[in-house]
């Protein structure tokens, strides 16, 4: 079924948590083992379908419609990403008033601050408040 078509329940807005962090680092390292798998076996062979960014999804442009309204606890909250794109990145996504689309990496920031941290989500309601 096109995803155009879904009711806009199917979409649901989940926080990033460490157990989404967890679950991001178990895809990319399942990616690796498999890219390493596909080397060995196909070596010749050097075409793969390369999945690409949604272009309705990009950073700073408004959520389109058909996601549904935001609830109201999870504006300017770091979300788990729609993007199939950034299944296996290590990126969160943070959406304001307006229904700007940020991300943000999940890497320690200035080496200290994890995505979890107090002083890191201060920092990101404060550069996504419109």
């Amino acid at each position: 079924m096109d995803p155009l078509f879904w009711p806009s329940e199917a979409h649901s807005f989940r926080r990033f948590t460490p157990e989404s962090l967890a679950a991001i680092e178990e895809r990319i390292a399942n990616k690796k083992k498999e890219q390493v798998e596909v080397k060995e076996k196909n070596k010749d062979q050097g075409a793969e379908d390369k999945l690409t960014p949604q272009l309705d999804l990009k950073s700073c442009k408004k959520l389109p419609s058909l996601y549904g309204d935001i609830p109201a606890d999870l504006i300017g909250e770091p979300l788990e990403d729609f993007d199939p794109y950034y299944s296996d990145h290590k990126t969160f996504m943070v959406v304001n008033k307006r229904r700007t689309i940020f991300r943000f990496s999940a890497t320690p920031a200035l080496f200290i601050f994890g995505p979890f941290n107090p002083v890191r989500k201060t920092a990101i309601k404060i550069l996504v408040h419109s």
